[in-house]
């Protein structure tokens, strides 16, 4: 069973036709319109990025275990009783780890091995390792270029092929010069299918030692928790974002009333509805009569302010980031604390429907084990979310995930285009290429729901047709003003 990913672009590419949609055992999948079609060439090299990314682990982790053998205590041990061994041997470990037809050069892990990295690091000695990651890194984002063509023009082709060869005075003069070309906003969009491949590249080609962590976890396919400039950790954000979450109950403005009165069952309704709603702590929890005599509940929650690195409200830029690297943060505690004001029956079924930073708390409180066994979590719902390295906890939850490629915050669990990892089988996510709009302006609710309306609308029924439980007559919109404390 394969997952079912339906993937497809707003708009074709200039010269081709856009490829006919067939529907194959209940999941959607698109059918090429003639031999020129990119797939099976991205896919041969993202299958070649694979092996070589296992190579390079495989080539990391020996040059560790190599290191913690001959700086262990038992072969000390045994240096005292077999002198002439132990020079031979560490004799015969030490051309492995230093020999550029070995491991190039290859201590890490321990006290001792991490030393000798960094050394190694700010001396420009290059681990066989690190060869081989950048080289998979190059493969991923050649594999994006296929399937994205702007990214296989010259400036943002000069701009890739400086950031593999570790040239960061070139790599800043083609980011200048696509800048200038470009305006920010496109040029952003344009490098955004390989950003995290970019972001990875740099974390192992600078002369910081202590940032690498970023660019392994990248090419071994999770979500990094150190960021890929200084290597911070993600406890710093704990202490960063330690509020303890509040809810309160508040009136609608005039505006959002007027919005809320029109609302439905349908997933575009949901995304005007958060629209209306802003980025400013306000969420909602929604109870309908269902059409099967059950009354279910929605809780809809919008995404992150870019005003200000952190405000008052679970909403921020620090809570963001929080929520892509752990699962209680502010806002689901906020959340967790809407539910229990709001007096929702234990056991009663609940649908989560957030944008960016609230489908990322979304999956949160579904990951949430005390929530999900309190109430039913029937669906979760995301719209440009961060979201594909979480698991909610009751397994029986349809996660239906919608992304435009053109955003770059999806990609912030660190699988972007390029990436070869996927998704649990049982998931729903819907993707297109719409180039209407650049990053910011690609992330807005207004632009999924502006797709969802048009090109997409197919996308648009399908995720009715998963929700349609949900299906009755709106009887309550509350919406809550959540604090941090």
């Amino acid at each position: 069973m394969t997952p079912q990913r339906v993937d497809e672009a707003a708009q074709p590419i200039p010269g081709q036709s856009r490829p006919p949609v067939d529907t194959l055992g209940g999941a959607t999948v698109t059918t090429a319109a003639g031999p020129a079609a990119p797939g099976p060439e991205a896919e041969l090299l993202r299958a070649a990025s694979v092996l070589l990314a296992d190579a390079a682990l495989t080539a990391k982790r020996a040059g560790g275990e190599l290191t913690g053998a001959l700086s262990s205590w038992r072969f000390g041990l045994a240096a005292l009783r077999s002198p002439g061994w132990a020079l031979g041997t560490a004799v015969s470990c030490a051309k492995a780890l230093t020999n550029p037809s070995g491991l190039g050069f290859g201590p890490n892990g321990g006290l001792v091995g991490e030393l000798a990295r960094m050394a190694g690091s700010m001396t420009y000695r290059r681990p066989a390792a690190v060869t081989m990651a950048v080289d998979a890194f190059a493969l991923r984002i050649e594999a994006a270029a296929v399937e994205h063509p702007n990214l296989d023009s010259p400036l943002a082709r000069r701009l890739t092929d400086a950031m593999v060869e570790g040239n960061r005075w070139e790599a800043l003069k083609a980011l200048h010069a696509l800048v200038e070309r470009l305006g920010v906003t496109r040029a952003l969009t344009t490098v955004s299918p390989v950003i995290m491949e970019l972001l990875a590249l740099l974390g192992l080609l600078d002369e910081n030692p202590v940032n690498d962590s970023f660019s392994w976890v990248t090419l071994g396919g999770g979500v990094p928790d150190t960021d890929p400039f200084f290597g911070l950790p993600s406890s710093v954000l704990r202490y960063l974002n330690p509020g303890p979450g509040r809810a309160e109950r508040v009136e609608p403005d005039a505006i959002l009333a007027k919005v809320l009165g029109t609302s439905r069952n349908d997933i575009v309704s949901y995304i005007n509805d958060i629209g209306a709603l802003g980025n400013h702590g306000l969420a909602l929890l929604r109870r309908v009569e269902c059409a099967d005599g059950q009354v279910r509940y929605v809780l809809l929650l919008p995404g992150t302010s870019f005003v200000l690195p952190s405000n008052s409200t679970p909403q921020d830029l620090i809570g963001a980031f929080d929520g892509c690297l752990r699962s209680d943060t502010t806002y689901t505690r906020a959340a967790r604390k809407l539910l229990r004001r709001a007096g929702l029956p234990a056991g009663s079924e609940l649908m989560l429907v957030g944008h960016s930073l609230g489908g990322l708390t979304a999956m949160n409180l579904a990951m949430d084990v005390e929530l999900a066994s309190t109430y039913r979590i029937t669906h979760v719902v995301t719209l440009g979310s961060p979201i594909d390295n979480k698991r909610p906890a009751d397994h029986t939850t349809q996660v239906i995930s919608l992304v435009n490629k053109h955003d770059v915050i999806p990609m912030l669990d660190g699988r972007g285009p390029a990436s070869p990892n996927d998704i649990p089988a049982h998931w729903v996510e819907l993707t297109w290429l719409d180039e209407s709009y650049d990053y910011p302006l690609s992330h807005a609710p207004q632009a999924y729901s502006d797709t969802l309306r048009g090109d997409m609308a197919h996308h648009r029924d399908r995720v009715n047709e998963l929700i349609k439980i949900y299906d009755g007559d709106v009887v309550e919109n509350q919406p809550y003003m959540l604090r941090d404390k």
